[in-house]
């Protein structure tokens, strides 16, 4: 069983008996988790705060912006805004980056994140999210600019998520496996629930928009059919489909149980790699899932290895189960040949 203690008390373990993280992460981390909790607070009260709706505005990929976007936004931004050792943050929601006002020494940590994924399914109530990475700043120069985040996603130095569902749950890598921590309402704590996360190497599950088959590429209809094909085709085995809508939910289940999730290219729009944002979900998320043993790829290439040319940077994105992941990757180099 795992040992109930909080996300503060693991922190300080990883930082003096591990040496994993140094004490400025274990603080930035604490910031964004306790911005977490205000973010549920206000997901909790829907309509009786008045949240739930358009705001009436677009992001900067054009998209209407709901309410709980733009709150979830600037909770983030005002946690972190004591400044210490972050320099700066970038966000789905904004055009550029935000620059802390840095009162100490120059920071030297940088914070993406997705405010809150999935918020087409918050006036249905359905489980939505925060998505957070954390690169460190290699430059020298003493400002920050745009150029700073454009780091591969092996470079993160800590990734997580927020599922604001029937549970608010934290889960968490610093490069040494995940965790998950469940928040204590009573307490108002973040819960060590599950320690050493592992997504099953196999899996009868996949997670996609079936919706879009007729958009996708060949491998992808080729992996999909197998599926759907079930004991009588040639993986001789049935497969269940999954899909909520909400990244945070459908990689929320893989990592607990297990499967693969598929958010593919498709021919509405040949020209951008995918739907997905590189920055503020793939990497992060696939960062999660190769701690947890799992595989992530752009259905060609590890997602991690790619390198970034802009902040709002889009990727197709597959994710999960390795050897689910690793077929359809192949699929896709196979065609390519």
């Amino acid at each position: 069983m795992t040992r109930r203690i909080s996300l503060t008390q693991y922190l300080i373990e990883q930082q003096r008996q591990h040496g994993h993280i140094p004490q400025e992460l274990r603080l930035l981390i604490e910031i964004v988790a306790r911005a977490c909790k205000r973010i549920a607070i206000s997901v909790n009260k829907g309509a009786l705060g008045d949240v739930l709706g358009t705001a009436g505005s677009e992001n900067v990929q054009g998209e209407v912006q709901k309410k709980l976007d733009i709150i979830a936004n600037e909770v983030l931004i005002e946690a972190n805004e004591w400044g210490g050792h972050l320099a700066a943050m970038a966000s789905e929601e904004m055009d550029g980056i935000y620059v802390v006002p840095n009162r100490y020494p120059q920071g030297e940590y940088l914070l993406l994140f997705d405010p809150l994924d999935g918020s087409s399914n918050i006036d249905v109530n359905v489980s939505i999210g925060t998505i957070f990475s954390v690169l460190r700043k290699v430059t020298n120069h003493r400002g920050v600019g745009e150029e700073d985040f454009l780091q591969p996603g092996k470079q993160q130095v800590a990734a997580g998520y927020c599922v604001y569902g029937p549970q608010t749950t934290l889960v968490l890598t610093l490069g040494d496996g995940v965790a998950m921590f469940t928040l204590d309402r009573e307490q108002g704590s973040f819960v060590l629930t599950s320690d050493e996360v592992k997504i099953p190497e196999d899996t009868k599950e996949f997670a996609i928009n079936m919706s879009n088959q007729r958009h996708w590429d060949a491998p992808m209809q080729r992996y999909i059919d197998e599926c759907l094909a079930g004991k009588e085709g040639p993986r001789e085995k049935d497969f269940n489909m999954r899909w909520i809508a909400s990244m945070v939910a459908d990689v929320h289940r893989i990592l607990t149980r297990g499967g693969v999730f598929m958010y593919p290219w498709d021919k509405r729009e040949p020209n951008k790699a995918g739907k997905l944002r590189l920055m503020y979900e793939a990497n992060p998320m696939a960062f999660l899932v190769e701690q947890a043993g799992g595989a992530a790829t752009n259905a060609r290439q590890r997602i991690l290895d790619l390198p970034p040319s802009k902040l709002h940077e889009r990727v197709s994105v597959v994710l999960g189960s390795k050897n689910e992941v690793e077929r359809i990757t192949a699929y896709h180099l196979e065609a390519d040949k």
